[in-house]
């Protein structure tokens, strides 16, 4: 799953970083996880993560490790993704058969 649309237009690292957390969601991860999951070298990853808390777009916590969680209007409602594909699997077939 990907984060909403409206949060597509940051940086590639920022909405790489946001679509791996809302894919782990409830879980969270922790910096290395995201390290792993993000296609970018770590000092991009701290700065994305920097960038991504200052605009209240992500929750911070340590307890026995620290993990990183997406804010609740980052992640897209279920339905509305349910309702998309859809609206395009029909579209696409459709235009498979020219109607």
């Amino acid at each position: 799953m990907a984060a909403k649309p409206e949060y597509r237009d940051r940086p590639d690292v920022e909405v790489a970083l946001l679509d791996a957390l809302v894919d782990r969601g409830d879980e969270g991860m922790t910096v290395l996880e995201l390290r792993a999951a993000v296609d970018a070298d770590i000092d991009a990853v701290e700065e994305a993560l920097s960038a991504l808390k200052e605009d209240s777009l992500i929750t911070v916590e340590s307890r026995e490790r620290v993990r990183v969680y997406p804010h609740d209007r980052v992640i897209p409602d279920p339905e509305d993704q349910i309702d998309d594909g859809a609206g395009s699997l029909v579209d696409a077939v459709r235009d498979r058969l020219g109607l």
